[in-house]
């Protein structure tokens, strides 16, 4: 990889991450659109730790306290605190866990074709613009079930195919669930954290066991711009989630849907 591609890379992947537009699709879109070779296994891990240390930085008051609390819970064989929140992001983690231990190879050799994308970034764009308006979203974390916790991990599960976009749908899950918007994004960002773990696990184990060879110039590069730009996307996002709402990325996935189906169908 040249200094460009992985500073571009390294900021696309950071920005789209957390914002409801799909991180995988714009990795496999750019390389196609520019004409790239794809950039690797040791790239999409520093990108992966850079996001991951993006997100539990920025939200490190809560990642300790429900830490904090789960340890306790368990300790204790009662709920104490955010044990309960820590329980739901166990729980939510579970579907995506299973589903990529089954369904990996389909994912990696099946469902990153430019149709599916095209498909999923117009149907799960659509939808999230459906429970954006939906009224009566007055439910907090505090208000979360179990219940909640399993649909939003479906949903998240459902986003280990390109174009769906993790944060987009379990945002719009959490939406239709009759959640604020603060809720459902601070929900699925917290959620975001130990599937990254295990996605960065995998990536991990990957380089580790195969004769890949690590371009660690491009591996810094990746990692720090996507930090960089994860941790302020997520400022942003949070900070005028209630002035925009969602349908800015609403109009952006339907265009980019039109731009795929033109260019690359």
């Amino acid at each position: 990889m040249d200094f460009f591609q992985a500073l571009f890379l390294g900021l696309l992947q950071g920005l789209t991450e957390f914002l409801p537009i799909s991180s995988s699709a714009h990795l496999i879109l750019m390389p196609a659109f520019f004409g790239w070779t794809d950039q690797g296994v040791g790239f999409d891990l520093s990108v992966h730790l850079g996001t991951l240390l993006a997100v539990v930085l920025y939200f490190r008051r809560d990642v300790f306290g429900i830490a904090r609390d789960g340890l306790f819970s368990m300790a204790q064989r009662r709920l104490v605190g955010q044990g309960a929140l820590a329980l739901y992001l166990v729980i939510g983690t579970i579907p995506a866990g299973l589903a990529g231990l089954a369904l990996l190879d389909l994912i990696d050799n099946e469902l990153r074709a430019v149709e599916v994308i095209f498909a999923t970034t117009l149907i799960f764009g659509v939808l999230l613009g459906i429970a954006d308006w939906l009224p009566k979203r007055q439910r907090t974390l505090d208000q979360l079930s179990w219940k909640d916790a399993v649909i939003v991990g479906i949903a998240q599960a459902m986003a280990l195919v390109p174009g769906t976009s993790r944060s987009g749908v379990t945002i719009t899950a959490g939406l239709f669930l009759g959640m604020t918007r603060e809720t459902a994004s601070r929900f699925s960002f917290l959620l975001a954290i130990p599937i990254i773990v295990l996605a960065s696990a995998v990536k991990l184990l990957e380089v580790a066991t195969s004769d890949v060879i690590v371009d660690w110039s491009g591996f810094l590069l990746g990692g720090v711009t996507s930090f960089l730009m994860a941790i302020t996307a997520i400022h942003f996002f949070l900070k005028w989630l209630n002035t925009v709402g969602m349908w800015p990325y609403v109009v952006y996935r339907i265009i980019l849907a039109g731009v795929i189906y033109a260019v690359l169908m």
